[in-house]
This record gives structure tokens, sequence and C-alpha cells, in this order.
């Protein structure tokens, strides 16, 4: 099979180029990298066409594999025949694949081996001749009437020999192809249920759907209510048309005797073992379906989550929300250092609303303290009132936002946050937790399993080991987008840094804790199991903001240093005048022909594109050009809320049914797929996206179920 020809007819690419780009892969080089700096190599895939190739070169390879392995099982069976060796060859898929393989594949004893068993397969490949017009079946099944091994009568072997030819239906892949594209047409997912406790099922208790048409997210619920005991699910589907359908391809002589057992044989084939079985397998698809899905989902929240903008040079006091326990205080500095802790009790059932007022006032004074950060936990909005409140009493030139603590708990009780703050109590850690998000999203929230940071759908009925995988990418490809300082960073985000891992990332800063900070990218060659190839693999995607050489601050390659200096002398500037940040540099820079150019310097116009635009803003963060985090100085109650009320809120989580938004009050609303926008939308990602500062107009208001319906149409 050759894989490079079929992937450049999928991918509509350059055969040459699919080929240099699975040359690279297979030479382990990271697709961050390869993305990055041999878009010569590739004609310029990015990320997504690169993971699209691997996954299929990875699909591709299994197929191949399969092929083998089938091809040799039957063989050994003695029933390999040229004509089906070529079937399994010529398969596109694993599922075709599977299909030829069914009939061969070894079985616990059914009624159709055990007829086998009894000698009565030659019986059934007679009446499935369909030659004999004239006689009696009865007539033609008398010799093998064999008492010794259980077959007592005519009407015996005819029966063995129907359920020889009930299975042989069931398992023909051509049948199997049939009776399936006919479930996906013509099924419905059925479902009944109840129960004596309101429920999130109640839709469902009387509920069906097409099969070609369920929504993935519906498959989930579905699949999550059948768990719980809750919802009875089957596939219906018009089982006589296509009964008749399968008998017309098996009784090809209907004058025949064999006419009638054929269509009884055919009949119980489909109602005992082909219809259950594609049920099964239907319904596993459907659900792999939904797992993508859901998946595909989380993990586009997670990289706008993960890339929200930093909030840079504020001190911040942190609240992590609770009632009985108290609020715990946290202050962070610019650079995420803690600077103090503490408790207050404003809420029931203690009630120090006083106290408490008097301790955060001395804690801003104190540490010059210039935003809040309030989690969105237990006692969120009623922290936030009185917040609110104790802004406007002590006309404090302060605003708040709220941030998401999902997963706070789970870091402050990690053996990383132990590390961390050794000295601190876990229930402190997670209000610096709080404080640092708001300050660097990307780096807090890479030290969380990213299952816990709240903006997906179903994450937990999903496949656990592809969820993992895939959020895995999405962190690493957040990180390399955004490149990392290595003087500050954790091991925690390094390790995510292309062709570094958890071990390399412990051993460069265990390198800096001890040597001081690095100077230079090149420095990295003398931390311990870093090799030349991983230095290649990173290096580009590593920050120095006070390195030796100013490029050290760009995402300019080290094997590109020469070109970028020779481009800068050609405009009339030296390295040193990048740490000026002088915005002439990105004047003269903007008049240059790159064509021109390129072939002037020798180097691919692609990477002098990327070479330029690193020269012109050195230091630059990708994510302070998306919309600044929302700040407010002001609470709203459900009581608030009116109907045609506009508010401005931030998106926390997009699903496929819509999107949820903080809007200030205790409930995050949801604006329904339907009223996200006045043109039609397929999904909600093609109109919102997770942080996104978005204008609703209030719809209804459910105070008894705490629901806010929102819609973003006909907001001027």
């Amino acid at each position: 099979m050759d894989f490079a020809k079929i992937l450049s007819k999928e991918l509509n690419w350059p055969l040459k180029k699919v080929e240099e780009a699975i040359k690279l892969l297979e030479d382990n080089n990271t697709i961050p990298f390869i993305a990055r700096y041999r878009k010569e190599v590739t004609g310029e895939m990015d990320e997504n066409v690169l993971r699209k190739l691997a996954e299929r070169l990875e699909y591709l390879k299994n197929l191949t594999k399969r092929k083998e392995e089938v091809i040799r099982l039957i063989e050994e069976q003695g029933k390999l025949t040229p004509e089906l060796q070529q079937a399994v060859e010529q398969a596109d898929t694993l599922q075709q694949v599977e299909d030829i393989y069914r009939p061969y594949r070894p079985k616990r004893r059914t009624r159709a081996s055990i007829a086998k068993e009894k000698g009565l397969e030659p019986l059934a490949m007679l009446i499935l001749e369909q030659s004999l017009l004239k006689g009696d079946l009865l007539e033609l099944a008398a010799p093998y009437i064999n008492p010794e091994l259980g077959v007592e009568t005519r009407e015996d072997a005819l029966q063995g020999a129907s359920d020889i030819i009930a299975e042989q239906v069931a398992d023909d892949p051509d049948i199997r192809d049939t009776a399936r594209k006919m479930f996906y047409s013509k099924g419905c997912i059925q479902t009944k249920g109840e129960s004596k406790e309101p429920t999130p099922y109640e839709m469902y208790y009387e509920y069906q759907e097409p099969v070609r048409s369920i929504p993935p997210h519906r498959i989930l619920a579905v699949n999550r209510g059948e768990k719980e005991d809750i919802l009875q699910v089957k596939i219906t589907v018009p089982e006589e048309e296509i009964i008749s359908r399968i008998a017309g391809k098996v009784i090809t002589n209907p004058g025949s005797i064999s006419a009638e057992l054929l269509r009884n044989a055919v009949a119980d084939g489909c109602h005992r073992l082909l219809f259950p079985s594609l049920e099964r397998e239907i319904r596993k698809d459907l659900t792999a379906k939904g797992e993508e899905q859901a998946i595909k989902v989380f993990s586009q929240n997670l990289r706008n989550l993960l890339l929200q903008p930093p909030v840079r040079g504020q001190v911040v006091l942190a609240f992590d929300p609770g009632f009985r326990t108290g609020c715990k205080l946290a202050v962070v500095d610019e650079t995420g250092k803690c600077l103090e802790t503490g408790v207050i009790f404003p809420h029931e059932p203690q009630n120090k609303k006083e106290e408490a007022a008097r301790i955060v006032t001395t804690m801003v004074n104190k540490w010059s303290v210039t935003a809040f950060a309030v989690g969105n936990g237990t006692a969120s909005r009623e922290t936030e009132s009185f917040i609110s409140q104790l802004i406007k009493e002590q006309d404090l030139q302060i605003k708040y936002t709220i941030v998401s603590e999902a997963g706070a708990s789970v870091y402050s009780a990690s053996t990383l946050a132990a590390k961390e703050f050794p000295d601190l109590d876990l229930s402190y850690r997670s209000g610096i937790s709080i404080a640092r998000r708001l300050q660097d999203p990307l780096a807090e929230l890479v030290k969380i399993d990213p299952k816990s940071v709240g903006v997906g759908q179903y994450q937990h009925d999903v496949n656990a080991k592809e969820l993992n995988s895939t959020l895995k990418v999405v962190v690493e490809s957040c990180v390399n987008t955004v490149g990392v300082e290595l003087n500050t960073a954790s091991p925690s985000l390094l390790q995510y840094v292309s062709g570094l891992n958890s071990s390399v990332a412990k051993a460069i800063v265990a390198r800096r804790d001890k040597e001081g900070k690095f100077e230079r990218r090149e420095e990295l060659l003398k931390v311990p199991r870093l090799g030349a190839q991983t230095y290649q693999q990173c290096a580009g995607f590593i920050r120095l903001a006070e390195g030796d050489n100013p490029l050290e601050n760009t995402p300019v390659h080290p094997e590109s240093y020469e070109k970028a200096e020779a481009l800068l002398q050609e405009v009339g500037y030296k390295l040193e005048d990048l740490k000026e940040k002088n915005s002439s540099i990105k004047e003269a820079l903007e008049k240059i022909d790159l064509q021109k150019m390129a072939e002037k310097l020798a180097t691919g116009l692609p990477t002098l594109r990327d070479i330029v635009d690193a020269l012109k803003r050195p230091g630059r963060d990708p994510r302070e050009e998306l919309p600044p985090v929302l700040f407010r100085q002001d609470v709203l109650s459900l009581d608030d809320l009116q109907e045609g009320m506009i508010l401005q809120g931030t998106v926390r989580n997009v699903v496929d049914f819509g999107a949820f938004v903080d809007i200030g009050v205790k409930q995050d609303g949801l604006v329904h797929i339907s009223q996200l926008s006045d043109n039609y939308v397929r999904h909600p990602m093609e109109v919102v996206a997770v942080g996104d500062i978005v204008k609703v107009s209030v719809l209804s208001v459910d105070k008894e179920r705490s629901r806010i319906g929102l819609t973003m149409k006909n907001i001027q």
C-alpha cells in the first residue's frame, strides 16, 4: 500500500510534500516543530493538516497489518482462495476487512457449528444451490439422518441445515453491508424511561429520532440514562423490508423447492443473529461518533481557555469563596509570588462582614493590590456582592473578575502543589492558583488534569485514553504557540514544549536552580538527557527575555540566527537594536520585497516571512491580541434580571446545543444554538468561543430552577 499516494489524494496535497512530511514524522520530529520550522519541506502544512496526516497514516498502517493478519489466519484454516485474498487486499477500511473475516473467525459453539459437526453442511449447500424444481425437501434430507450424531429425523436434518444457512446469511459481507446501510438510513433510536425522582432525562421517557440525524450530544445523554438504569434504548428498523431485500439476494430461484426454507432461514438469521449484531455495532459506532464530537468540543474549549490573555503587571488578591469554612485569601505579586494568605467569614453562619472588610482593606493597602480575582464555586456570588459593596464603601480603585476555579481543589491536594507550597495548608493553595490563573492562565492551568478544568461536554462518558491523548495534544499546541520563558517556567509547563518530557523538564529546572539563570538557548545542551535532537525540537519554542541574544526572545530558531542577522544588516540595523524595540525596524522590514530578499539570503520564503514577523515584534505574546478579561465593579442578582435587559458577559463553556455565559449573577445563562445569531448556525463554535466577551439580552428567568435563557439576536 502506497501510504503517501493515498494521503496525497485524501489531503489534496502534493505527493512530494506528503512524502517529506511522512519522513519527518518517522524521524521523530514533533508536529509543532515541523509545522513551524519545516514549512518549505511540507509545503506549509499547518498543525491541523499534519495531525490529520499522522492519524490517517497510523490508521493505514494498522489496516495493512490487519489485512496481513487476516490473510494469514484464513490461510491457516486452509480456506484462502485467490478471490478471498484479493477481496481482503482491496478493502479500504477495517470494517470491510472484519466483515470479510467474520465467517472465518473462531466462534463459540453455535447452532450452525453444532449442525456442521453433525455432517449437515453438504445438505445446506444443496439447499442453497436451489437447483431442484420438483420433489420434496424431506426426501433430500433423508440421507443425512444419523442417530449417532443426534440427527434423528429428516426434520432434524433440515433444521440443522437451516441453522447453517441462517448463520451464513448473517455473516455474509455483502448482506451485512446492505442491512447496515438500511439501519443507518431507516433506523430510529427509540427510548423509554421513568423515574419517581426528577432526572435530566425526562425528554427521553417517550422519544425517538432517526439514526442518521441524532446529534452526538443526545447519543451520549441517552447512553448515560441507559447506564443509570433510567432509560431503555433500542434501534427500531423496518425489519420485514430488510428481510425481503436480503431474501431477494439469497433466493436466486423462487421456483425451487428450497425457496420457502430459505425464506424462513433468512428471517431466522436476521432476527436471531444479524439484527442484534448490527444494533450493537451501530450503537457502538454512534457512541464513537458522540465521543469524537465531545472530545472535539472539549479540545476547542480547552484551547480557547488556555489561550486566554494574561493579565500582566497586576498585584492580585484572590478569593476562594466558602460559607462555613470562610473565604480563603491570597495576595500574589506581578510575578506570581505569594505575598500573604488569610481567611475571612463575611457570610452565614458567622456573618463577620465588618471584620472581613477590615482584613481585605488592610491587605489592599499593605500590598498595593490592583485587582481582585473571585473563584466561581460555592458562595461565589455572595462573595462578589461583598466585594462590590466594599469597593463602593471604601472607594477602592479596584475592579474584580470571576475566575473559573474548576480543578483548583484537585491542584491544591496534588503533590505538585505540596512541593510548591510545603508550608501552606491545601485550603490556601487554591487561592494562589485562582490568582495565577488570572495573571497567566496557560502557565497555571497546565498544572491541572485537563479533564478537571470545567469546559467539557460529557467528558466523563468518553473513552478516557482517547480523551487524555487528545487533550495532551491541545496543551502541547497551546504551549508551543505561545512559547515558554525558560528562566521562570515550571516543570509542568516545560514538559509540553516540543521535544521535551517530564524528566527532561525537571532536569532543566534542577540545572537552573543549581547554576542560575540561562543566558543562551544553547546552554540547554548542558542539561542531562537533552541532546542535539531534542535541542533542535525545543529551541525555537523557548524564550529568554533577558538573554544575551535578543533573537532568543523571539520564535526565530537558532538554525536561522545567521539569516535573521543578515536580514537586519540588509535594512541597516544590528541585533542590539532589537532590545530597544525600535519601531523604525518594523517600518524598514515592512518595505522589503520578501521574494527578492529570500533569494538574496538563500532561504525559503515561508521561513523568511516568519523571521520578519518575529523581528517586527520581539517578545510578542500572541494571547495579548485576544479580547481582554472582563472586569466588573458591581454585581447583579437573579432578582435584578428583567426580560429584554442587555448585559455583557464572558463565555464560560460551549457545547453542541449552545453556550453558557457568565453575566454576573449566581447562575450562568444559556444562549441556545437557535439564539446565537440571526443567521443559521451549524455549531455554536462558529459564533462563540470560551473566553469571548459577548453582549446578550435576557430572554427568560426561571427562579425556581435557577435557569436563565439568553439571546444574542438583534442586539445593537
